[in-house]
């Protein structure tokens, strides 16, 4: 049954008809507003809950204008209360499932168009109002003749035209980062944007999606507490998709699961286990968990909604972090750190002793209980070396898997603030140590398991475990005396930023008077010149107050 409505309010990017140049300007144009906000923010001293709310809601309205690749960047940013403030969260938690529906008959003619026949000779009843809106569609609900309850997924309009027009742009930023900054350059960014941009385009092939579910569900077969929608392909294209309808509470909705006496710490087990086994296991993850793509069913189920952005571990990067997992459980150090740097994740170092400090603290402090930001500064020298010779680093196959795993690292702490991911994940070790296990791979993760639980039960000597790591570091040549103050250095380092910043300052307030005196004489051009060399300068000046920023910032964390 057809009734209609107004059309909804549309979006600017799904009508525009933008030129890769116009579209530069306008993602540059923000990019720089935004950051000049944060920096007039920062000189005024002036952040203050309601000015941090107000520059989030500025935010949040420009990347709903910008469209679907700057959108799925904010869902990225509203899962991680530990990151950005909390203003931030509650703005961009919008972007999650209350996008701006497009309109109605919009998305009747989509599905008319693509499946061939009038809605009502395809269903027996078609809600008008659409139950969710998203960055790359919206979804209806809908019953079949047969009396099948389903969901109707509508891609939106002008889709691939702004993604295609995005995958210019963002090239061509990420060739001048690279280019004119060197800090960028170890970092690969190339191939980190193609990845992404593979999969948003995968996106938006619904019949990708629908194998991507079907393959989901097939791999959680057997297990009575994950739910997947079913596929109807009958009713289902490249731009529509009709799935089984499962209701369920929002998965972050801390209030609607107490008052329906859902157990979080379940749901927070359910979710680390699943994901464990979708990456350890089966090799094959949803690499966009945000609250909008999972919910909790009547009877505790943990149900999964999106399959467009699924993505898969090759299996040299699932062996080893099978062996990173274990090593974690059973702080063993040096393992975690030699895996790392296997899997490109730690830049190897002539002196890798305070990066296998650091792991060590981390092992021992976090590894069953919350992490406390104020117990770092224990080692904050460590930090700061570390940080300062940039070990780090983030090779594109390990992109997608860190960002999943911190994505419903926020969920979980959404539920529980107090929660420990490592021991939300012992019902996983557990269940791998009880089991048979068949193939070479799960046979290794069963071993591994029943390892830890050995080790767990039968502890050495804390004195021999000591002498016996000293002797290995003694023979690695890892003990060193060093004699420096870092204090020192990293006022050094501040100093030398300001007096560039000063240079800087000077060589634009110069140039900019030698234009204004130049513009009053007939040497108008070379004014123009000057003009231009002012801008320069300019830029060069903000980039450096920018870094000054940011030092004295990382500065004052490690002194406190």
């Amino acid at each position: 049954m057809l009734t209609k409505r107004g059309s909804s309010k549309s979006l600017r990017w799904q009508h525009s008809r933008y030129s890769a140049l116009g579209r530069q300007w306008e993602v540059s144009l923000f990019t720089f507003q935004f950051l000049l906000f944060l920096l007039w923010d920062k000189l005024l001293k002036n952040n203050s809950s309601k000015q941090r709310q107000k520059r989030a809601r500025w935010l949040v309205k420009n990347l709903l204008q910008l469209g679907p690749t700057f959108i799925k960047i904010g869902q990225s940013l509203s899962t991680r209360a530990d990151l950005i403030p909390l203003e931030y969260i509650q703005e961009l938690s919008q972007l999650q499932d209350n996008v701006p529906p497009f309109s109605t008959e919009e998305a009747i003619a989509m599905i008319e168009r693509e499946l061939g026949q009038p809605v009502y000779d395809l269903f027996d009843s078609f809600e008008i109002e659409p139950l969710a809106s998203a960055s790359l569609g919206q979804v209806h609900r809908a019953k079949l003749y047969s009396g099948k309850e389903v969901v109707v997924k509508v891609q939106r309009p002008g889709l691939e035209k702004i993604f295609n027009l995005d995958f210019e742009v963002v090239h061509r930023l990420i060739r001048i980062l690279t280019r004119f900054f060197n800090s960028f350059k170890k970092y690969n960014l190339e191939a980190i944007y193609e990845e992404f941009f593979e999969l948003l385009f995968q996106e938006v092939d619904y019949i990708h999606e629908g194998k991507n579910a079907e393959r989901f569900r097939d791999n959680f077969r057997g297990y009575s507490q994950i739910k997947v929608p079913k596929i109807y392909w009958k009713y289902s294209t490249k731009k529509i998709l009709t799935l089984e309808y499962l209701p369920g509470i929002k998965v972050d909705d801390r209030a609607a699961l107490e008052a329906n006496n859902v157990n979080l710490d379940r749901i927070i087990q359910l979710g680390i286990c699943s994901y464990l086994k979708q990456l350890l296991i089966d090799g094959f993850f949803q690499s966009d968990p945000h609250p909008g793509n999972m919910a909790v069913g009547q009877r505790g189920e943990l149900i999964f909604y999106d399959f467009g952005t699924m993505a898969e571990v090759k299996t040299f990067a699932k062996d080893q972090m099978i062996e990173v997992f274990f090593a974690v459980l059973k702080k063993d150090t040096d393992k975690v750190v030699n895996n790392l740097v296997y899997m490109g994740l730690i830049e190897p170092l002539n002196d890798m002793t305070p990066v296998k400090r650091i792991v060590a603290f981390l092992l021992e402090n976090f590894r069953d209980k919350p992490v406390d930001v104020r117990a770092f500064e224990q080692i904050s020298d460590e930090v700061y070396l570390m940080f300062k010779s940039q070990p780090f680093r983030l090779p594109p196959q390990m992109t997608f898997i860190l960002k999943s795993l911190t994505t419903l690292d926020g969920i979980a702490r959404a539920l529980d603030p107090q929660y420990n991911l490592l021991a939300a994940s012992q019902p996983f070790v557990k269940n791998l140590a009880l089991s048979g296990g068949r193939g070479s791979l799960v046979t290794a993760i069963v071993k591994q398991a029943k390892g830890v639980i050995k080790d767990t039960f039968s502890q050495t000597n804390t004195s021999e475990i000591f002498l016996r790591g000293l002797e290995e570091r003694i023979d690695r040549g890892e003990l060193q005396f060093r004699i420096r103050s870092l204090e020192s250095e990293r006022s050094l380092k501040r100093i030398n930023l300001g007096i560039k910043s000063l240079i800087y300052a000077c060589l634009t307030g110069f140039v900019l008077l030698s234009a204004s005196i130049l513009m009053t004489t007939i040497y108008i051009k070379f004014a123009f010149i000057c003009f231009g060399f002012a801008g320069l300068f300019s830029l060069f000046l903000f980039k450096s107050l920018v870094s000054l920023m940011l030092q004295e910032k990382v500065d004052r964390l490690l002194e406190k």
